[in-house]
Protein backbone atom coordinates (compact mmCIF):
# COMPACT_ATOMS: atom_id res chain seq x y z
CA UNK A 1 0.00 0.00 0.00
CA UNK A 2 2.68 2.14 0.60
CA UNK A 3 3.31 2.49 -3.04
CA UNK A 4 -0.44 2.96 -4.18
CA UNK A 5 -0.41 6.05 -0.97
CA UNK A 6 3.15 7.51 -2.56
CA UNK A 7 1.15 8.25 -6.13
CA UNK A 8 -1.74 9.45 -4.08
CA UNK A 9 0.21 12.63 -2.45
CA UNK A 10 2.12 12.94 -5.02
CA UNK A 11 -1.08 13.94 -7.07
CA UNK A 12 -2.97 15.43 -3.76
CA UNK A 13 -0.23 17.92 -3.78
CA UNK A 14 0.49 18.38 -7.38
CA UNK A 15 -3.04 19.70 -8.40
CA UNK A 16 -4.11 21.17 -5.11
CA UNK A 17 -7.20 18.19 -4.80
CA UNK A 18 -7.77 18.07 -1.25
CA UNK A 19 -8.19 21.29 1.36
CA UNK A 20 -8.90 21.80 4.89
CA UNK A 21 -13.03 20.91 6.02
CA UNK A 22 -13.36 19.02 2.51
CA UNK A 23 -16.30 16.48 2.94
CA UNK A 24 -15.19 14.14 -0.27
CA UNK A 25 -17.48 10.82 -1.49
CA UNK A 26 -15.78 8.33 -2.91
CA UNK A 27 -17.32 6.25 -6.17
CA UNK A 28 -17.08 2.78 -5.09
CA UNK A 29 -18.08 0.47 -8.21
CA UNK A 30 -16.85 -2.04 -6.60
CA UNK A 31 -13.95 -2.59 -8.44
CA UNK A 32 -10.30 -2.56 -7.56
CA UNK A 33 -9.72 0.93 -8.15
CA UNK A 34 -12.29 2.56 -6.59
CA UNK A 35 -11.60 -0.06 -3.36
CA UNK A 36 -7.89 0.97 -2.92
CA UNK A 37 -9.12 4.96 -3.46
CA UNK A 38 -11.49 4.62 -0.42
CA UNK A 39 -8.21 2.42 1.52
CA UNK A 40 -5.59 5.30 0.36
CA UNK A 41 -7.80 8.22 1.53
CA UNK A 42 -8.49 6.63 4.87
CA UNK A 43 -4.96 5.94 5.31
CA UNK A 44 -3.55 9.38 4.56
CA UNK A 45 -6.07 11.00 6.64
CA UNK A 46 -3.23 10.19 9.48
CA UNK A 47 -0.39 12.08 7.84
CA UNK A 48 -1.06 13.62 4.65
CA UNK A 49 -1.37 17.30 7.00
CA UNK A 50 -5.15 17.60 5.77
CA UNK A 51 -8.28 17.73 7.62
CA UNK A 52 -11.21 15.92 5.94
CA UNK A 53 -14.02 13.79 5.58
CA UNK A 54 -15.05 10.45 3.46
CA UNK A 55 -17.96 8.78 2.55
CA UNK A 56 -18.54 6.07 0.10
CA UNK A 57 -21.34 5.85 -2.43
CA UNK A 58 -22.57 2.93 -4.60
CA UNK A 59 -24.82 3.60 -7.91
CA UNK A 60 -25.95 -0.10 -8.54
CA UNK A 61 -27.15 -0.01 -12.08
CA UNK A 62 -29.25 -3.34 -11.67
CA UNK A 63 -28.15 -4.45 -14.76
CA UNK A 64 -30.11 -7.48 -15.90
CA UNK A 65 -32.97 -5.93 -13.25
CA UNK A 66 -30.71 -7.99 -10.46
CA UNK A 67 -29.45 -5.74 -7.30
CA UNK A 68 -25.75 -6.00 -7.65
CA UNK A 69 -24.01 -8.11 -4.21
CA UNK A 70 -21.99 -5.23 -2.13
CA UNK A 71 -22.61 -6.69 0.94
CA UNK A 72 -18.71 -7.66 1.27
CA UNK A 73 -17.86 -3.76 0.20
CA UNK A 74 -20.47 -2.60 2.98
CA UNK A 75 -18.30 -5.06 5.29
CA UNK A 76 -14.82 -3.43 3.85
CA UNK A 77 -16.34 0.35 4.69
CA UNK A 78 -17.64 -0.62 8.43
CA UNK A 79 -13.51 -1.70 9.03
CA UNK A 80 -12.41 1.59 7.69
CA UNK A 81 -15.37 3.66 9.56
CA UNK A 82 -16.57 5.17 6.53
CA UNK A 83 -20.18 5.63 6.39
CA UNK A 84 -21.46 3.67 2.78
CA UNK A 85 -24.38 4.77 0.76
CA UNK A 86 -26.02 2.55 -1.99
CA UNK A 87 -28.61 3.46 -4.46
CA UNK A 88 -30.46 1.49 -6.37
CA UNK A 89 -31.13 2.84 -10.36
CA UNK A 90 -32.76 1.72 -12.97
CA UNK A 91 -29.65 2.72 -15.73
CA UNK A 92 -29.10 -0.84 -16.92
CA UNK A 93 -32.61 -1.40 -17.66
CA UNK A 94 -32.86 2.61 -19.28
CA UNK A 95 -29.49 1.86 -21.22
CA UNK A 96 -29.84 -1.69 -22.07
CA UNK A 97 -33.60 -2.61 -22.60
CA UNK A 98 -35.20 1.06 -23.10
CA UNK A 99 -32.68 2.32 -25.05
CA UNK A 100 -30.78 -0.70 -26.62
CA UNK A 101 -27.34 1.18 -27.12
CA UNK A 102 -25.07 0.08 -29.62
CA UNK A 103 -22.22 1.46 -27.69
CA UNK A 104 -23.84 1.52 -23.86
CA UNK A 105 -20.73 2.53 -22.14
CA UNK A 106 -20.88 6.39 -22.81
CA UNK A 107 -24.98 6.55 -21.64
CA UNK A 108 -24.47 4.55 -19.04
CA UNK A 109 -21.37 6.71 -17.67
CA UNK A 110 -23.07 9.72 -18.08
CA UNK A 111 -26.16 8.52 -15.90
CA UNK A 112 -23.83 6.95 -12.74
CA UNK A 113 -22.01 10.31 -13.08
CA UNK A 114 -25.26 12.11 -12.53
CA UNK A 115 -26.58 9.87 -10.05
CA UNK A 116 -22.93 9.92 -8.13
CA UNK A 117 -23.21 13.97 -8.02
CA UNK A 118 -26.66 14.20 -6.63
CA UNK A 119 -25.58 11.68 -4.58
CA UNK A 120 -22.52 13.57 -3.09
CA UNK A 121 -24.56 16.77 -3.13
CA UNK A 122 -27.31 15.24 -0.71
CA UNK A 123 -24.59 13.85 1.91
CA UNK A 124 -23.31 17.36 2.16
CA UNK A 125 -20.05 16.37 -0.03
CA UNK A 126 -18.02 19.02 -1.62
CA UNK A 127 -15.61 16.90 -3.65
CA UNK A 128 -16.49 13.82 -5.42
CA UNK A 129 -13.33 11.33 -5.57
CA UNK A 130 -13.07 8.97 -8.35
CA UNK A 131 -10.83 5.72 -9.35
CA UNK A 132 -9.14 6.48 -13.00
CA UNK A 133 -5.81 5.19 -12.78
CA UNK A 134 -2.87 6.06 -15.01
CA UNK A 135 -3.78 3.70 -17.73
CA UNK A 136 -7.35 4.78 -17.98
CA UNK A 137 -6.13 8.51 -18.75
CA UNK A 138 -3.90 6.86 -21.20
CA UNK A 139 -6.62 4.65 -22.78
CA UNK A 140 -9.00 7.89 -22.70
CA UNK A 141 -6.65 10.38 -24.52
CA UNK A 142 -5.94 7.68 -27.29
CA UNK A 143 -9.49 6.75 -27.69
CA UNK A 144 -10.30 10.71 -28.03
CA UNK A 145 -7.65 10.34 -30.33
CA UNK A 146 -8.27 7.88 -32.25
CA UNK A 147 -12.43 7.56 -31.83
CA UNK A 148 -13.38 11.34 -32.51
CA UNK A 149 -10.29 13.05 -33.83
CA UNK A 150 -9.56 15.50 -31.13
CA UNK A 151 -6.50 15.61 -28.34
CA UNK A 152 -8.43 15.77 -25.28
CA UNK A 153 -8.63 13.43 -21.40
CA UNK A 154 -10.13 13.75 -18.14
CA UNK A 155 -8.72 16.47 -15.93
CA UNK A 156 -6.80 15.51 -12.19
CA UNK A 157 -9.48 17.76 -10.95
CA UNK A 158 -12.49 19.39 -12.23
CA UNK A 159 -14.96 21.87 -11.17
CA UNK A 160 -18.60 21.43 -11.86
CA UNK A 161 -20.28 24.70 -11.75
CA UNK A 162 -23.93 23.41 -12.16
CA UNK A 163 -23.38 20.64 -9.08
CA UNK A 164 -21.36 23.07 -7.44
CA UNK A 165 -18.88 20.09 -6.71
CA UNK A 166 -14.81 19.03 -7.66
CA UNK A 167 -14.06 16.08 -9.04
CA UNK A 168 -10.83 14.50 -8.19
CA UNK A 169 -8.89 11.56 -9.02
CA UNK A 170 -6.11 10.92 -6.64
CA UNK A 171 -4.86 7.79 -8.31
CA UNK A 172 -4.81 8.99 -12.09
CA UNK A 173 -0.50 8.89 -11.62
CA UNK A 174 -0.90 5.17 -10.24
CA UNK A 175 -0.41 2.65 -13.11
CA UNK A 176 -2.68 -0.38 -13.16
CA UNK A 177 -0.57 -2.75 -12.33
CA UNK A 178 0.23 -1.40 -8.86
CA UNK A 179 -3.39 -0.62 -7.84
CA UNK A 180 -4.13 -3.97 -9.16
CA UNK A 181 -1.45 -5.91 -7.51
CA UNK A 182 -2.27 -3.48 -3.65
CA UNK A 183 -5.60 -4.93 -4.20
CA UNK A 184 -4.70 -8.62 -4.42
CA UNK A 185 -2.15 -8.91 -2.03
CA UNK A 186 -4.33 -7.24 0.66
CA UNK A 187 -7.34 -9.14 -0.55
CA UNK A 188 -9.83 -6.85 -0.98
CA UNK A 189 -13.50 -7.54 -1.52
CA UNK A 190 -14.00 -7.00 -5.42
CA UNK A 191 -17.14 -7.25 -6.97
CA UNK A 192 -17.36 -8.14 -10.23
CA UNK A 193 -19.33 -6.35 -12.79
CA UNK A 194 -22.81 -7.60 -13.95
CA UNK A 195 -22.66 -5.19 -17.14
CA UNK A 196 -23.51 -7.48 -20.27
CA UNK A 197 -20.70 -5.51 -22.28
CA UNK A 198 -18.01 -5.71 -19.75
CA UNK A 199 -15.02 -6.83 -21.63
CA UNK A 200 -16.61 -6.14 -24.89
CA UNK A 201 -16.29 -2.05 -25.13
CA UNK A 202 -13.99 0.40 -26.60
CA UNK A 203 -12.04 0.82 -23.87
CA UNK A 204 -11.27 -2.73 -23.90
CA UNK A 205 -9.70 -2.25 -27.74
CA UNK A 206 -7.31 0.58 -26.87
CA UNK A 207 -6.73 -1.42 -23.47
CA UNK A 208 -5.39 -4.15 -25.71
CA UNK A 209 -3.43 -1.43 -28.09
CA UNK A 210 -1.55 0.01 -25.52
CA UNK A 211 -0.33 -3.39 -23.98
CA UNK A 212 0.96 -4.06 -27.37
CA UNK A 213 3.03 -0.59 -27.18
CA UNK A 214 4.44 -1.02 -23.77
CA UNK A 215 6.06 -4.44 -25.02
CA UNK A 216 8.88 -2.43 -26.90
CA UNK A 217 8.69 0.84 -24.55
CA UNK A 218 7.85 0.13 -21.04
CA UNK A 219 7.91 3.71 -20.55
CA UNK A 220 4.68 3.87 -22.71
CA UNK A 221 2.34 5.57 -20.53
CA UNK A 222 4.55 7.68 -18.80
CA UNK A 223 5.87 9.66 -21.90
CA UNK A 224 1.96 10.24 -22.43
CA UNK A 225 1.48 11.41 -18.90
CA UNK A 226 4.81 13.51 -19.51
CA UNK A 227 2.82 15.09 -22.70
CA UNK A 228 -0.54 15.76 -21.29
CA UNK A 229 1.34 17.51 -18.67
CA UNK A 230 3.77 19.76 -20.63
CA UNK A 231 1.18 20.85 -22.90
CA UNK A 232 -1.38 21.40 -20.34
CA UNK A 233 -3.97 19.05 -22.11
CA UNK A 234 -7.17 19.27 -20.24
CA UNK A 235 -5.85 20.73 -17.00
CA UNK A 236 -2.76 18.31 -16.95
CA UNK A 237 -0.41 21.35 -16.22
CA UNK A 238 1.04 21.59 -13.26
Amino acid sequence: MQKILGYMRRAIKEYNMINDGDKIAVGISGGKDSLVLLAGLKLLQRFIGISYELEAITIDPMFNSIPGNYEPVEKFCKEYDINYTVLKTHIGEIVFDIRKEPNPCSLCSRMRRGALHNTAKELGCNKLALGHNQDDAVETFFMNLFNEGRIDCFSPVSYLSEKNITVIRPLVLAPERIVAGTAKKLNFPVVKSLCPADGKTNRETMRKFIIEQRKTDRSFSDKIIGALERADISGWGK
